[in-house]
């Protein structure tokens, strides 16, 4: 069983043509700037919605006493072993709602040849992302091996913060590695995310000597990542890499800072605002004058 937590149909951005993303539960890494916070766990999350609310109780009721409301927020009580999974579809009002469940890789795959007439008329195909696909357990390549055995486009979305041993086995299958480069100091890169830049770094140098595709994002973080001479340097790194012609430039946005009310959790980058792509302006012309092609977004 693999766990997911969104399955989005008709994506553009996340690769070619007309895309099916897939969303991994559970991510090594703990960016403060994160869109997905539901992501970062392998375990459900809870998301309420106070505005939605009725206080209907339903969900007090069938919870055993694990929930119980304060302040108008619904909390969860600590070692109360409630299983997430039991409050599905029990709100009237729509106000609480799950984010992560386990899916087989035949229902996955079920739902993934719905969309089939749009791949071929669109050189489309199937995006795994997350979170962090790479740290899910063996059916991960399962899944791809019955999405290459159906001819279907993969892309997958990853830090690259995991050991090589869990690339490896992919290479052969996949089409596309949309890989994230976040910073390349090691010490600055710990200590926002937790991850280990060196690792990364050298999983990039990995996959460029297999000759796969891979195309690098670059997430473009105000207080992280965002000085001339930072993104400069991620360029060069990237220059350094035989196979890779194209980067993608991710300004930071604000998309996602209503899940952590949903959540709640505090929104440690709550008081900045989305980066205007003109912003980036010099940097690509740095990234184009390097031989790279370039783009804002997926």
């Amino acid at each position: 069983m693999l766990d997911i937590f969104n399955i989005q149909r008709f994506s553009t951005h996340d690769g070619e043509g007309i895309r099916t993303n897939i969303f991994f539960k559970g991510c090594p890494l703990k960016c403060p700037w994160c869109s997905n916070p539901e992501s970062r766990s392998h375990a459900p999350d809870l998301l309420f919605d106070k505005k939605l609310c009725n206080h209907f109780e339903e969900c007090l009721e069938v919870s055993s006493g694990a929930l119980y409301f304060e302040r108008d927020q619904l909390q969860v009580r600590k070692n109360s072993n409630l299983d997430l999974h039991t409050l599905k579809s029990v709100c009237p009002a729509n106000a609480l709602s799950i984010a992560g469940d386990l899916k087989s890789v035949e229902q996955l795959i079920h739902e993934v040849e719905k969309d089939l007439p749009f791949y071929q008329s669109s050189n489309g195909g199937v995006t795994l992302t997350g979170g962090e696909p790479l740290v899910q357990k063996g059916e991960l390549l399962e899944l791809v091996k019955m999405l290459r055995e159906r001819k279907i486009n993969i892309a997958i979305e990853t830090s690259l913060n995991v050991a090589w041993a869990k690339i490896r086995p992919l290479i052969y299958f996949v089409d596309c590695w949309l890989a994230d480069l976040k910073h390349i100091n090691p010490r600055k890169f710990k200590s926002f995310t937790g991850g280990n830049a060196k690792l990364v770094m050298e999983n990039f140098k990995r996959l460029d000597k297999a000759n796969t595709q891979v195309i690098v994002r670059i997430p473009v973080v105000p207080g992280f990542n965002s000085t001339k001479e930072e993104l400069q340097n991620m360029i060069d790194f990237v220059t350094t890499l035989r196979t890779v012609k194209e980067v993608h430039f991710m300004p930071y946005h604000t998309y996602g800072g209503s899940k952590y009310t949903l959540m709640n959790i505090k929104n440690p980058y709550h008081n900045y605002k989305s980066m205007a792509s003109e912003e980036l302006d010099d940097i690509i012309q740095y990234a184009e004058d390097k031989g790279l092609n370039t783009k804002i977004g997926g």
